[in-house]
Parts: structure tokens; C-alpha cells; sequence
């Protein structure tokens, strides 16, 4: 992806879609601008890449270090400021960019309300597990339709599921088609080690499930992310042989390889024992947009055909 700056994201903006766009985002609400979004402001990081790569750099950014950590799709130029943490982002900060558009992740009325004084807002959905790939796609065309490069975003959704039909013959031809597989992070506190398992309905769980695989995990998961909770005890319920069980540390706290290997549960587990388990490459985000999306998808293909 081909980096530009503000000024030449914003010019390119203008000249494929000037003139007066409306939105309607994901309250509901329509939004009215005078013409293509060019000095965005995002306070998540899959709007943030989204921007980037549809070729807009925002001028601001939430928490820009973590996203160069979890989100390596598209790497954001220097220029981009940091407006705070993604939880609580300094409005003074916003403010003082002059935005002409804010991209936001979180229906909280609140900090909408106070931005919206002084500059357009809309808000993406982020998730939806009911289906997660259409909420993506959607987000990302509201956002591109913002911006002005809807032929942007028609492209990256092309080569997306272009990926995926090319991803899914790949495991196929490997003999992976229909094989259970799993997909978590962790976190340690203390001496006790949380899993949270990606479910049905989330977003790398339907991108796993277009490449022809299945979700080994049937356990709850909530209703917006598909994300459900365990412990180590409680990925004993995995026992068929032909499992794998893909995991995120991009952080640098590896709490399956460092953290469970002397534990006697975890070496008895059948994925375990058999090495079917593979941490992701660094930086690929698991609620990111498509071409993050795209990044989890070239690793398991890797994974089951490597």
C-alpha cells in the first residue's frame, strides 16, 4: 500500500467525488457534509486503517503507538498526531486538528455530543455477530462514501473475497476443508490465565469459516463480538485430534507458550500434544477491517497448506 499524505489523500478525495455527500451511520442518524471528508480524525483502529487504506491518512489518531503494535496493515505516516487513548480521547486534542469529519466506533452519546459541537461525526458499528462480514463491509463503504473513494473500497472488498475463494481452494486442495479449528487470545493476572476464545459470529471466526473451516468452540459468546470467556480447564471440551488452535500476542506476553508450559492441563490437550497450535504473525488485528481480515486469512492458509 503506497503511502500519501494528508494533503494528497484529501486531493485525490476531492477530485473523484466533489460536491455535498450525505451518510447514515451506525445510530441511525444522517450526516450531512458540504463535500469529501479530507482531515479526518478516528478514535479506533479499524476505522483508522480502513482510512489509511482507502488512501485518506487521518490526521489524528487514537493511541497511534498501539495501533503500530496490533495493527500492521496499513502503517500510518508520521504525521498522523495522537488525540489519546481510544476509551478517552482528548476532545482539546481533536479540536485542535480542525477536522472536517470524526470517525468513531462507540455509540457513546455523550463524547459524540460534545464533538459534534464543532465537527461532523459519524459512528461505524465495529461489530456485529450476527454477521460480522457484512457490518465490515458496510462500515467500510459508510466511511469510504464519507471520503470519497467508494472505488477504493469496491476494489479492497474485490481483492478481499478474491483472497478468500483463492484461500479456500488452497485448504481445500490441502485436504483442510471442514476441519475444526480454534482462535483465542490470553491474558495473565497473577498466576491465572484467562482465554478468550473468538466464537461463532466473530469476525476472524467468519473469515475462518469463508476459507471452508469450522469453529471447534460452541461455547457463549456475547451478541456484538462473539467473544466468550474460559480458563484453561475449560478448553478440555476440545477433544477432537484434528483441531488447531490459532492465538494473538502481539504485545509481547505470550501467555500460551510461555505462561502454559508447564501446566499439565494445557500439554494434555489434544492440539497440544499433536503441535497444532500457531501463534499469528505480529500486528494482525482481529477487528480490523478487510485488510486485516485479509492478513488473518493468508495465516491460516499458511498454516494449513505450509
Amino acid at each position: 500500500m503506497t503511502e500519501q499524505s494528508p494533503a494528497a489523500a484529501g486531493a485525490t478525495a476531492s477530485a473523484t467525488a466533489a460536491g455535498p455527500i450525505t451518510v447514515t451511520d451506525a445510530r441511525g442518524k444522517e450526516v450531512k457534509l458540504d463535500a469529501p471528508a479530507t482531515k479526518v480524525v478516528s478514535l479506533e483502529w479499524a476505522e483508522t486503517e480502513m482510512l489509511a487504506g482507502l488512501g485518506v491518512m487521518p490526521v489524528g489518531a487514537a493511541d497511534v503507538k498501539g495501533y503500530a503494535t496490533w495493527d500492521t496493515a496499513v502503517k500510518l505516516d508520521s504525521s498522523v498526531k495522537d488525540v489519546g487513548m481510544r476509551q478517552e480521547p482528548s476532545i482539546d486534542s481533536i479540536s485542535a486538528l480542525s477536522p472536517d469529519l470524526v470517525v468513531m466506533e462507540s455509540d457513546d452519546e455523550e463524547l459524540a455530543a460534545q464533538l459534534e459541537k464543532f465537527v461532523p461525526v459519524i459512528v461505524a458499528k465495529g461489530s456485529d455477530a450476527t454477521d460480522n462480514l457484512k457490518r465490515m463491509r458496510d462500515d467500510l463503504n459508510m466511511i469510504a462514501t464519507a471520503v470519497g473513494k467508494t472505488d477504493e473500497a469496491a476494489k479492497q472488498l474485490a481483492d478481499f473475497d478474491a483472497a478468500l475463494a483463492d484461500g479456500k481452494a488452497k485448504i481445500a486442495a490441502a485436504g483442510g476443508a471442514g476441519k475444526p479449528f480454534v482462535m483465542a487470545d490470553g491474558w495473565k493476572q497473577g498466576s491465572t490465565i484467562s482465554v478468550r476464545l473468538f466464537g461463532k459470529g466473530s469476525l476472524v471466526s467468519e473469515v475462518a469459516t469463508q476459507l471452508g473451516l469450522k469453529n471447534a468452540w460452541t461455547g457463549k459468546v456475547d451478541e456484538q463480538w462473539g467473544l466468550g470467556t474460559t480458563d484453561v480447564e475449560g478448553l478440555s471440551v476440545l477433544k477432537d485430534p484434528e483441531t488447531r488452535f490459532f492465538y494473538n500476542a502481539s504485545d509481547g506476553e505470550d501467555v500460551f507458550a510461555d505462561g502454559l508450559k508447564d501446566n499439565a492441563i494445557w500439554k494434555s490437550l489434544p492440539f497440544v500434544e499433536k503441535q497444532q497450535v500457531t501463534k499469528l504473525p505480529d500486528g494482525i488485528w482481529t477487528f480490523g477491517g478487510p485488510l486485516s481480515a485479509q492478513q488473518y486469512a493468508d495465516a491460516l492458509v499458511k498454516a494449513y497448506t505450509g
